[in-house]
């Protein structure tokens, strides 16, 4: 029972730390594109960290956590922004799109070998753009489209100026992630190998 009770403990402690580290990261000076209606800032690259250093739940999690605490008044969206208006705002489907990433990036990360998850940087980073790729860039577009009257090609012309700088914050995003696993092998726990049978329950 303590056993558990300490890890419960120790994923709500790592939960509320990424999301401090995103609302750190979207706080930021951001670099405006679009018009304006869209900041460059460090927040993927913190989502997606969240991701495949904690895995699917946890990173989603942790990264909902924020969202919630963002719309709840808190000022930690981008430029110190806060409260519900942001989600009905022109950057809505970014937003509503990180959890979906961090969780898809846990879920790919946690399918890997777990010698490769310490030791290749690739593979995580590719994790991380397959994240970004199925849900934040499709997300924040249909957002343009909706709360900011732009048509699709116009979302597109915006989103595009974002995939130099999410793949470098993506590179970033694999190599800590890989250093952080190397110091803490045990972080998404220990996964028995496919060749070997798991153990029998005991009585």
């Amino acid at each position: 029972m303590s056993s558990r009770r300490a890890s419960t403990s120790t994923d709500i402690a790592l939960i509320a730390g990424f999301a401090a580290l995103i609302a750190a990261c979207a706080l930021l000076p951001a670099i405006q594109v679009g018009a304006g209606l869209v900041p460059i800032t460090l927040q993927t690259f913190a989502v997606l960290l969240a991701g495949a250093v904690l895995g699917a739940r946890r990173g989603f999690l942790a990264v909902l956590l924020y969202v919630v605490v963002g719309a709840a008044g808190l000022p930690v969206f981008s430029g110190g922004a806060a409260g519900l208006a942001v989600l009905t705002g022109p950057t809505a489907g970014y937003i509503v799109g990180f959890p979906l990433a961090a969780g898809l990036c846990g879920f790919l990360v946690e399918r890997l070998p777990r010698h490769k998850i310490a030791t290749s940087i690739p593979l995580i980073f590719v994790c991380g753009l397959a994240s970004s790729a199925v849900f934040i860039h499709p997300l924040g577009m249909a957002g343009l489209v909706l709360r900011a009257d732009l048509t699709w090609q116009e979302a597109f012309d915006i989103d595009k100026l974002f995939w130099i700088g999410d793949a470098i914050k993506n590179l970033a995003m694999a190599l800590v992630a890989t250093a952080v696993h190397r110091a803490f092998p045990d972080l998404l726990g220990r996964r028995t190998p496919d060749h070997q049978p798991a153990p029998a329950p005991t009585a």
